[in-house]
């Protein structure tokens, strides 16, 4: 069944039936034209015959001789009718009588009487018994009559079924060759069909192939005719393919690099709001939106986002909305796609302003803490110095407590400036470290003696333990003094009397930790994640007396960064606080 589906069957079946029908139309004129001859032929016999016997009957009369002579020519299987008077009728010898034409038949036949009566030659196809021709033609007879110069005429007749078997011969002769040709037609058909197709089934092949992705699969040409014009077209398509295809994937991969490095998230939605093309980003963004919303994995967007498309499908003007998820702020901007002259969909822009907004945040918390800071010892200096204009301090001892108090002022401004300055200095990358090979022992000594006077006032005990592993260290000796300054200094500062701090430090394989631990109020849970912020003092009350800037423990950080140490802190509530601060070997 597949073979008359395919185009060998359908070139075949069409060769096969078009000679076919050639064939059948040839042998029906083949077989009228050899039975329409062999009529002729006889038709033509009889005439020749019947002639010469009116010419031998005209020379005789109607004599004895001249019937002989006339029997004589005649062969059989023609019969000959002799007609002198209508009384006088001689029949052909052997002429049987179921084979003899009445004469009563040709006297009332007007066209059979035409000889006798208008001189005229006449020919007829008729039925022996004289009735009109019967539709068998081979039970028919052709009956030629010619006229005599004096009276009467000459008919002579012959049944057709002598060329019955003639016919039939030649027939089959006609059908033979016909069922040949057929045979042969069909052989021939289907080499030339199949010849034909090879190439288009090589075509086939290639065709299979290119759609499996294997565009370097060519057609052999192997004609020069139209077949091969296709396929050397083919050929081309395929190499033009294969350069198509590889400038999009080129282009593929280039937008998808472009997509996946991008900070902001892409989402490109068609009219219908379904997602077409996503980058991480923006992956990132959808499932915090399905996680907070409870919703599976699917691509479905936020309502807000889908409002705003609306609205650009409706409008074609790029639309802006602004909202919070999971506890960060986002901008999504929309912009519209065209296809031709109508809106196909839309690209999301997924934008994560929330380092924007947290920035903005420390920038005006730090501009209310500085502004806080200062507001405080620029309001004493003013109340002091008025105090001093109005002569309220009336002793030299009252003047010149004031004087202290406006000068202790004035230096804590300075302090905070210089501690502002360096900050800065540091977040922006500028500090300079000089590092060199420090003795321990001597440097940590050397520090907490700075501060055991301090201690003594307020009865703490303060101490320093050290490990004897490794007497010698690489780092920057004046910032880490001002990291163990303002660490041993807070501590002294928040350990009431008879409490104690103690400075540790310990040797690993990978650096030194130095540890300042008090025996102080603690700080709450909730503020241990800020202490290292700029300006945040955990408690206001632990500020007043010897008042710090809030700047201290940021710097202490940056200072331990630069190194590229870690700083971390742990404190109980009524217990006390240790901070530790890690310092890596680095050779």
């Amino acid at each position: 069944m597949r073979l008359w589906r395919s185009v060998v069957g359908k070139l075949w079946m069409t060769i096969l039936l078009l000679v076919s029908f050639v064939l059948f139309i040839l042998t029906i004129l083949l077989l009228e034209f050899f039975e329409s001859y062999h009529v002729d032929q006889v038709e033509n016999g009889l005439k020749d015959t019947v002639n010469k016997i009116a010419h031998i009957m005209e020379e005789h009369g109607d004599s004895s001789l001249g019937l002989q002579i006339a029997w004589e020519i005649a062969e059989k299987p023609a019969h000959v009718i002799v007609v002198t008077d209508q009384d006088h009728v001689h029949y052909s010898p052997g002429t049987k009588a179921d084979e003899r034409i009445p004469m009563q038949t040709i006297l009332h036949d007007h066209e059979l009487l035409q000889p006798i009566k208008d001189k005229k030659t006449v020919r007829k196809e008729m039925s022996l018994s004289g009735s009109q021709s019967n539709p068998n033609r081979y039970q028919n007879v052709i009956i030629i009559g010619v006229p005599l110069k004096h009276d009467g005429a000459v008919y002579i007749y012959q049944s057709l079924g002598v060329i019955k078997e003639t016919t039939r011969q030649t027939t089959r002769i006609i059908l033979l060759a016909a069922g040949i040709a057929i045979i042969l037609t069909t052989i021939f058909a289907f080499f030339l069909s199949t010849r034909i197709t090879a190439p288009l089934r090589k075509m086939k092949e290639a065709v299979s192939e290119v759609a499996k992705g294997k565009f370097d699969s060519k057609v052999p040409i192997l004609t020069n005719d139209e077949i091969g014009e296709l396929a050397t077209a083919f050929n081309q398509m395929g190499r033009q393919l294969k350069f198509n295809l590889n400038a999009l994937n080129q282009e593929k991969e280039q937008l998808s690099s472009i997509l996946s490095s991008m900070a902001d998230g892409v989402i490109t939605f068609d009219r219908d709001g379904t997602i077409l093309i996503t980058n991480p980003p923006a992956e990132r963004f959808l499932h915090q939106w399905y996680y907070e919303q409870g919703v599976n994995g699917s691509h479905v967007a936020p309502i807000r986002v889908l409002e705003l498309l609306k609205k650009v499908v409706d409008t074609e003007k790029e639309q802006t909305g602004e909202f919070s998820l999971q506890g960060r702020s986002y901008v999504v901007i929309v912009s519209p796609l065209y296809n031709q002259q109508n809106v196909r969909g839309a690209v999301v822009v997924v934008r994560d302003m929330s380092e924007e907004r947290q920035l903005d945040k420390l920038r005006k918390d730090f501009i209310a803490n500085v502004s806080h800071e200062l507001r405080t010892p620029i309001s004493m200096l003013q109340g002091y110095s008025e105090a001093i204009i109005d002569d309220i301090a009336s002793t030299e001892e009252e003047k010149k407590e004031i004087a202290k108090i406006i000068y202790d002022e004035s230096l804590r401004m300075g302090r905070l400036v210089n501690e502002l300055l360096d900050l800065a200095r540091m977040e922006a990358g500028h500090i300079t470290l000089n590092k060199e090979n420090v003795d321990l022992t001597g440097f940590l000594e050397r520090v907490t003696n700075k501060f055991q006077g301090l201690a003594r006032d307020k009865a703490i005990n303060l101490s320093v333990q050290m490990d004897s592993q490794k007497k010698w260290f690489n780092f920057d000796p004046d910032r880490i003094e001002q990291v163990l300054t303002n660490l041993i200094d807070n501590a002294i500062r928040h350990t009431p009397e008879g409490g104690s701090v103690n400075v540790f430090q310990k040797t690993s394989d990978h650096g030194i930790t130095i540890d300042v631990q008090d025996t102080g109020s603690g700080i709450p849970k909730e503020d241990l994640p800020f202490v290292f912020e700029r300006f945040y003092k955990a408690d206001k009350a632990r500020t007043r007396g010897r008042s710090g800037t809030g700047l201290g423990l940021a710097i202490a950080k940056n200072i331990v960064d630069a190194h590229r140490g870690q700083i971390t802190v742990q404190s109980k509530l009524g217990q006390g606080t240790t901070f530790s601060f890690f310092l890596p070997d680095l050779k």
